[in-house]
């Protein structure tokens, strides 16, 4: 018999998109008003999600202004469980000389964030592709006010941006 996997229910689907809300307003709060980095926050915010007082978490979320995306981009589930992807695609398919803006990281590892970090690329970083090397995918990448750097093809498909065509 071929394993189908499975599929949560309605009320399933309401729970864990009320967990992610959870879970990605604690990382907004812990980055914005504590000042922690970026790649410090999941595992506190693991930590926090499991409080179940609907009202702290909507008195955070307006506390917060209500934001929209986490420090990693990923969008956050308003209270009704409505969540908004933004329209965007990984480094690797941004076509060259295009001006784009980081949106999204895919691999949120501590070890990804301090090497964005390093390398000044966070969430609003104006960019292009300057050139494609064949050899090994890797990209050189021109970031707003900082030198030319080369990132590698793993890491390029793991920085989503948008962009107007």
């Amino acid at each position: 018999m071929k394993n189908k996997g499975f599929r949560l229910s309605s009320e399933g689907r309401k729970v864990a998109l009320q967990i992610i809300r959870k879970h990605r307003l604690w990382e907004f709060f812990l980055v914005e008003k504590l000042q922690f980095g970026w790649d410090e926050v999941h595992d506190v915010a693991e930590e926090l999600e499991h409080i179940s007082s609907k009202k702290l978490i909507d008195q955070l979320d307006a506390f917060l202004g209500f934001p929209k995306k986490d420090p990693h981009g990923d969008p956050i589930p308003d209270s009704n469980g409505k969540l908004t992807i933004p329209r965007q695609v990984d480094l690797l398919h941004l076509p060259l000389q295009l001006v784009a803006e980081v949106s999204g990281i895919g691999d949120q590892s501590p070890e990804m964030l301090e090497l964005l970090s390093h390398k000044n690329i966070q969430l609003g970083s104006k960019l292009e592709i300057r050139k494609k090397f064949a050899f090994d995918n890797s990209l050189e990448l021109k970031i707003k006010n900082h030198q030319p750097i080369t990132i590698s093809e793993h890491v390029a498909k793991n920085i989503f941006v948008s962009y107007e065509e």
